[in-house]
């Protein structure tokens, strides 16, 4: 089994690399709609990150539709099987950032994402061109959705990738141990695998 090598993988995080922070909502805390058993253990984490690059920080929100008849395809299915998380009848403060990740904006920004992977139907492409963003620093959840889905996009537009693995959190130990078994096995050239203490040694503060 193939496992990352320091040779493998030759770029490390610049100043100019991006701290994007996935889905940390109360949508997805313990207690939302969608809960995710680990968020509140990672969250100490994705502090200390936020804090080390604030001004390179960029939190996504998961926006549902408003109702299910406005989401496409498969999508529109889903929602009239979750038609509780539509706008519609959501609490609203489900949407917004855990508090403390709040208080960093600005200088990190806010951006909506209506589907899994952060690249589609939002702003973030952009944002990281007009940055001159070099690589991108991943945290967040899930591990086995949301931030999947977006780690392979940043992959196909070439950026390298570190999956900050104490700080990405799942819904089940399984399949969140399984996607980073699939980084570190099949995608060790393009996405490294480390943890907040070895990601902050090698980030320049800001």
């Amino acid at each position: 089994m193939a496992e990352l090598k320091s040779a493998d993988f030759p770029w490390s995080p610049t100043r100019q690399t991006v701290h994007l922070c996935l889905d940390m909502q109360g949508l997805f805390a313990p207690g939302g709609a969608w809960p995710t058993p680990w968020m509140l253990q990672v969250l100490p984490n994705i502090l200390q990150i936020a804090a080390h690059g604030a001004e390179r920080t960029i939190f996504t929100r998961f926006v549902p539709p408003q109702v299910s008849s406005d989401a496409r395809g498969t999508w529109r299915h889903y929602y009239d099987l979750h038609e509780e998380t539509t706008r519609e009848k959501l609490d609203p403060a489900a949407l917004d950032l855990l508090k403390p990740l709040a208080e960093f904006v600005p200088p990190a920004v806010v951006i909506d994402k209506p589907v899994y992977s952060a690249f589609l139907g939002s702003s973030l492409r952009q944002t990281l061109m007009q940055r001159g963003a070099d690589g991108l620093i991943i945290t967040g959840a899930e591990t086995d959705v949301c931030v999947l889905a977006t780690v392979l996009d940043a992959v196909d537009l070439g950026y390298p990738v570190y999956v900050v693995t104490d700080a990405v959190c799942g819904s089940t130990d399984l399949s969140h141990d399984a996607v980073l078994t699939l980084y570190r096995t099949r995608f060790y050239q393009q996405v490294q695998t480390l943890t907040t203490d070895a990601l902050l040694a090698l980030w320049p503060a800001n």
